[in-house]
């Protein structure tokens, strides 16, 4: 609080401050709490207790010649390559970087613990404190991943599944992190020529899962590229070989084909080719019409083929039925029955009588219907 009046600035040091008192920008004491009165080019600057004595006026280098002023603070140096945290009462206050800090006496119970950025290592405390994310990098490694950490481009071990928190420092720290799940790569729009020189757009997939993340990372550069790559040269290298015929009756041999290619790249390569398979042929638009017509007059040929088949069938039949009815009566006699009980099925009524035969009387009703129906119609015209 500072109030003036008259040339007179009244000031008042709280409890949980100290005053430096300065005289024509010198330093002259330390100031407890109360109210002060500055005259005559004196300046009262105020510092909170719990905070790192900085002077706006004058240098802590300069305030340290002062005798009082050394004993009442007491100094703490930490040293390059090191990172102090500062707790008070057994709380967290705050981090600080190299140099020297002067604190308050008699304040409160201060700690100072110095932490060694020259070697790196895990500090998963830094997660409990409310510490500035500049002074720290943070890995969050997912469960179907590993990580693989490197200082200064070395590599030193594998991270499994977690989070991992380690302090800012001189030297460099990264982590390459690797899907280890069963992954799936599309080969799509590969145009490619046949041996009798058709044009042909192929779809390819395959699935694979990394085995060793250490050396994908280290020795292979982009492993989907590679893999692609390689898919695309064993499609090339058989399509390539082969007619158009050929290709379309033996699609299963191209994934055949391109999967023992890739299993041979597996062990120079880090991964496990669990399956690779064509998923789509795409013929130009002039052979899939060529195609169509001929498959069409296949089909026709066959319709054709089949009814001629049928027709022959029924006709054998037919001879067999009329052979073994000439030489069993009986079965004659059955077949009579067979055609009145379909007679019965068309008609209301039916009597007949004599000793005739009875296929020569039905015979003789059919025919005299017909000449009935004749009549009516002549009749009607």
């Amino acid at each position: 609080m500072r109030t003036q009046k008259h040339g007179k600035m009244k000031i008042i040091v709280n409890e949980n401050e100290k005053g430096l008192l300065f005289k024509n920008g010198r330093f002259i004491r330390i100031l407890d709490a109360g109210k002060y009165i500055c005259l005559g080019g004196k300046k009262i600057e105020k510092l909170p207790l719990n905070a790192p004595v900085v002077s706006s006026t004058a240098a802590l280098e300069t305030l340290m010649t002062n005798d009082s002023f050394r004993e009442n603070v007491t100094v703490f140096d930490v040293p390059e390559g090191f990172i102090a945290l500062e707790f008070i009462d057994g709380y967290f206050v705050r981090c600080h970087r190299s140099g020297r800090y002067a604190f308050w006496n008699n304040f409160c119970e201060r700690e100072m613990r110095l932490e060694d950025l020259s070697t790196p290592k895990e500090a998963d405390y830094i997660s409990k404190y409310e510490i500035p994310t500049c002074l720290y990098t943070k890995f969050e490694v997912e469960s179907h991943e590993l990580g693989c950490l490197y200082f200064d481009g070395v590599f030193k071990y594998i991270l499994e599944p977690g989070v991992y928190y380690y302090w800012n420092g001189p030297v460099h720290i990264e982590c390459r992190k690797t899907d280890m799940r069963l992954t799936r790569m599309d080969i799509s729009g590969q145009e490619i020529l046949t041996l009798d020189k058709v044009t042909v757009r192929v779809n390819f997939a395959l699935n694979y899962r990394i085995t060793d993340c250490v050396k994908v990372v280290s020795e292979v550069g982009c492993l989907e590229d590679q893999l692609h790559l390689n898919a695309q040269l064993a499609l090339r290298d058989y399509i390539g070989s082969v007619k158009l015929d050929e290709m379309l009756e033996n699609k299963n041999k191209i994934s055949e084909y391109v999967l023992s290619r890739l299993k041979e790249k597996e062990r120079e390569l880090y991964v496990e080719i669990t399956e690779a398979g064509v998923r789509d042929i795409i013929l130009p638009g002039e052979i899939r019409d060529i195609m169509n017509t001929v498959l069409a007059a296949e089909k026709r040929a066959q319709a054709a083929l089949i009814t001629r088949r049928e027709e022959v069938a029924s006709t054998r039949s037919l001879l067999n039925t009329a052979r073994l009815m000439d030489e069993n009566e009986t079965l004659y006699k059955l077949k009579e029955l067979e055609y009145i009980e379909r007679i019965f099925g068309n008609v209301s009524s039916l009597s007949l009588s004599g000793g005739e035969d009875i296929l020569s009387k039905l015979s003789q009703l059919v025919s005299a219907c017909r000449g009935k129906n004749r009549t009516e119609e002549r009749e009607i015209n």
